[in-house]
């Protein structure tokens, strides 16, 4: 029976999760990534599983390329058209400073001063001409820019939301004289009035698109070459799938993609257990990703910072990242402090215990020489067969000298460090934020996550740890569950009671046209189609605006009041009789594809079977731990700490004073005292 093959690509591992009914994992596997073309990782992770090229109906694929690229400064050679006297809107920005103290800084923005042009045209905010194009300076321009040996030409003028006209112009005369060049308008990314975060996304995006294009092409090559000639579809940042063919203009939308995939399938896994408020925590070999999930359904930011002054204003999954992973660097600062991150060992040299010559030890190098996981079975290494214990010591004992600690003191301390990292920031998704982390339930996964959960949980008050079957490989697995899905948006920026219900309606008419023709384009098949209408909406002469889900039957009063039950909701109060606007009117357009649902009972506790075998593993000492294999327990059995639970993608490790039990799902849910 043929399946669906969902590929994640990471920064240490590429993973890869295989089934035939849509939610159980036939196969799953490991290997190692492989930055300078991540295609060959995915053909990798496809041999390495043995799937025939037969046996699979679709490939749904997560990707970090993006956002490498822009961590690395590795997009296209990119230029900016914008209307005179708007050159460096990127590098002024909202006037904010990279750190809250102080005035120094560096800001690297994607397009440096000598490729930013203007030229002489200007609309007003009602998209009304105020002066035309000069024709003969566009051409000149173009001149220029050949000889600036250009990839990629983003135009982003003022008001081109309200009219994009003289955007659309200025790239027709542009095609007109170099027919390669890849050229970006800031209106056909994001109909939005934010100047910045326009011309800041659609800088993104054009930045990107080379790259991008590039390798979607080589991907269906190598896909082709592998005998696979049907669909491919892959994650974007709002959760949803795109077309690998259309990833082209999409490229600003698959930054996030990977960790947006591990959170949907985190909330659906989640819903299923029965928890419908959750955190997820995403550790793998770079950074550890949370996000917070309310009602089943992920939080969407309407606009993330990807690094200083480079905002994205696109509808994302928001995931907050830190440098914490397996690879993550530990060493001593100019105060003689440990630090643990953000430097990672990355796939190369990756940790010392990989033995790919890597020479600074890691926090996957502090589990090993705890014992916690087996360093005589690695998980997702083709180089060896066992982890080099030997070099892990020596690597920590080194950092060990300067602290004056043994070498188990050392690795214990870098596991503290990192951990207390990681519980820093889910509690800035929940305490800080008005939530009680004892409603929640952690979801953990990556490979490294479930190695470090039980200390989290611990740490921030959260009371279960739910642990899927497959956490190694989650965020493929959310590629495999994920629906196809498209944000279209538009500023208005009009008083509510301006509107009437019948341009209400018709806007929202077309947005979801937009959409709908965009999932016909697909050719993927999908159960039906559903439809969210949101409007962005402050009070009069507020900046910060909050997203209200609407109805497109709705006139301006049911928004009004639907704005006032989301402010109250936020903020515990209103402001009265205050007027309120609306800025944008957002549309959510998703291609349901056939999910598997299930609704089993809860299973009786029975006992867990003897332990496969003990070791001796360090939680502030040495303890004879039993050592349990995850395909052994059974719905209904339960394992108390301290242990070790083993399968292949990941070691979950339950501390003392800790209790693991197995629902109905095949969810692990650990749970202090």
């Amino acid at each position: 029976m043929a399946g669906i093959v969902g590929i994640d690509v990471g920064g240490t591992f590429t993973d890869l999760f295989y089934s035939t009914d849509g939610i159980n994992a036939d196969r799953i596997c490991k290997v190692p990534s492989t930055p300078q073309d991540p295609s060959n990782g995915l053909i990798d992770a496809l041999n390495r599983a043995e799937i025939p090229a037969d046996g699979v109906d679709l490939i749904l694929h997560g990707t970090t390329i993006a956002t490498n690229a822009l961590i690395e400064r590795r997009g296209a050679r990119c230029a900016l058209i914008t209307t005179k006297g708007f050159r460096d809107v990127l590098e002024l920005g909202r006037r904010d400073r990279p750190h809250f103290y102080g005035l120094t800084g560096l800001q690297n923005p994607l397009i440096p001063r000598d490729y930013r042009w203007e030229i002489t045209e200007r609309m007003n905010f009602k998209g009304e001409v105020l002066t035309p194009i000069d024709e003969q300076e566009v051409r000149a321009l173009g001149q220029v820019l050949k000889e600036q040996d250009v990839e990629a030409i983003v135009i982003s003028l003022l008001h081109a939301y309200a009219n994009p006209a003289h955007e659309l112009k200025i790239a027709e005369i542009l095609r007109e004289i170099e027919p390669a060049w890849e050229i970006v308008t800031s209106a056909s990314v994001i109909r939005e009035y934010y100047e910045f975060e326009r011309t800041s996304t659609a800088v993104v995006q054009g930045y990107l698109q080379p790259l991008i294009s590039r390798y979607a092409d080589n991907l269906l090559n190598r896909l082709n070459d592998w005998g696979f000639g049907k669909h491919t579809l892959v994650m974007q940042s709002n959760g949803g799938l795109v077309p690998v063919k259309q990833l082209q203009e999409r490229a600003a939308h698959v930054v996030r993609s990977g960790p947006a995939a591990g959170v949907i399938a985190a909330a659906r896994i989640a819903a299923e257990a029965g928890f419908d408020r959750v955190i997820t925590g995403d550790m793998g070999g770079t950074s550890f990703d949370v996000a917070v999930v309310i009602d089943g359904e992920p939080e969407i930011s309407p606009t993330t910072n990807l690094e200083f002054r480079v905002p994205l204003r696109l509808s994302m999954i928001n995931v907050h990242t830190i440098g914490a992973g397996g690879g993550s660097i530990a060493s001593i600062d100019r105060g003689g402090i440990l630090q643990v991150g953000p430097r990672s060992a990355g796939a190369r040299p990756g940790p010392v215990c990989f033995g790919h010559g890597g020479t600074e030890p890691t926090v996957t190098d502090a589990n090993l020489v705890l014992n916690r996981i087996n360093a005589e079975d690695p998980i997702g290494l083709t180089n060896r067969r066992t982890l080099d214990v030997e070099g892990a010591r020596q690597a920590i004992g080194r950092l060990g000298e300067q602290l004056g600690l043994g070498v188990e003191e050392t690795a214990e301390a870098i596991l503290a460090v990192v951990n207390q990292n990681m519980a820093g920031r889910t509690r800035l998704l929940s305490i800080e934020r008005g939530y009680d982390p004892r409603d929640f339930a952690l979801v953990i996964f990556g490979g490294a996550g479930p190695l470090h959960g039980a200390a989290i949980i611990r740490a921030v008050g959260i009371r279960t740890m739910l642990v899927p079957p497959s956490p190694g490989v989650l965020c493929a697995m959310g590629c495999a569950v994920a629906d196809v899905r498209y944000d279209i948006s538009r500023t208005v920026a009009r008083r509510t009671d301006s509107f009437d219900k019948m341009e209400i309606a018709a806007i929202l008419a077309e947005q979801q046209q937009e959409g709908e023709e965009k999932l016909r384009a697909n050719d993927v098949l999908i159960k039906h189609v559903a439809v969210a209408h949101f409007a962005e909406m402050a009070y009069a002469g507020q900046i910060h605006t909050l997203r209200v889900p609407i109805e497109s039957g709705w006139g301006p009063d049911r928004i009004g009041r639907a704005f006032e039950d989301v402010y109250r909701k936020e903020y515990g109060n209103t402001l009265g009789e205050i007027a309120t606007t609306i800025v944008s009117f957002r549309t959510a357009v998703q291609g349901m594809r056939e999910h598997v649902r299930r609704d089993l009972p809860v299973p009786k506790q029975i006992p867990a079977p003897p332990p496969r075998a003990t070791r001796p593993v360090y939680f502030g000492g040495w303890h004879d731990t039993p050592i349990h294999d995850r395909h052994a327990l059974q719905p209904g059995m339960v394992v108390a700490g301290p242990a070790i639970i083993e399968q292949a993608d990941t070691t979950i490790v339950i501390e003392p004073d800790m209790a693991a039990r197995v629902d109905a799902y095949g969810n692990l849910l650990v749970e202090i005292g």
